[in-house]
């Protein structure tokens, strides 16, 4: 099943001990689900990991937050985004996740912030925005 992950759900996994977002990660890495990325989410990503207020709460050193982000990384399916969609989100920044679950034919859009796609201009039936405890009810 394709996905996209939005950045809060990797840094929740990160940072986090046992719950939903690490579990989704876990069931990415078990090849249970095919994580979509672009570039856009690709250096999201980067830049996330090494903000200073994700590195203060985080118990792993930079060579083990490295280590986890090239495990996910390793899974996920790369993706070339031909068009720009522009859902027109209130957060311009989260228009590229929505584009490339569009552009990957990914079913669910995971993310802890569903309230910030609820009023898009555009929108895809056929994509289901959904918080991680959705998606691991989905699986069971």
């Amino acid at each position: 099943m394709k996905v996209v992950l939005d950045t809060n759900v990797l840094v929740a996994a990160l940072l986090g001990g046992k719950g939903p977002n690490r579990e989704v990660v876990r069931h990415c890495l078990a090849g249970q689900l095919e994580p979509q990325l672009a570039a856009a989410l690709y250096f999201e990503y980067e830049d996330v990991f090494e903000r200073q207020n994700v590195l203060a709460l985080c118990k792993l050193n930079k060579e083990q937050r490295q280590l986890f982000l090239d495990a996910f990384l390793s899974v996920c399916h790369w993706n070339q985004l031909y068009f720009r969609w522009g859902p027109n989100l209130r957060d311009e920044g989260d228009n590229h996740l929505v584009e490339l679950a569009v552009a990957s034919n990914a079913r669910y859009l995971v993310t802890n912030n569903v309230k910030d796609f609820r009023f898009a201009e555009l929108t895809f039936p056929a994509l289901k925005i959904v918080k991680p405890e959705l998606l691991l009810e989905i699986l069971r």
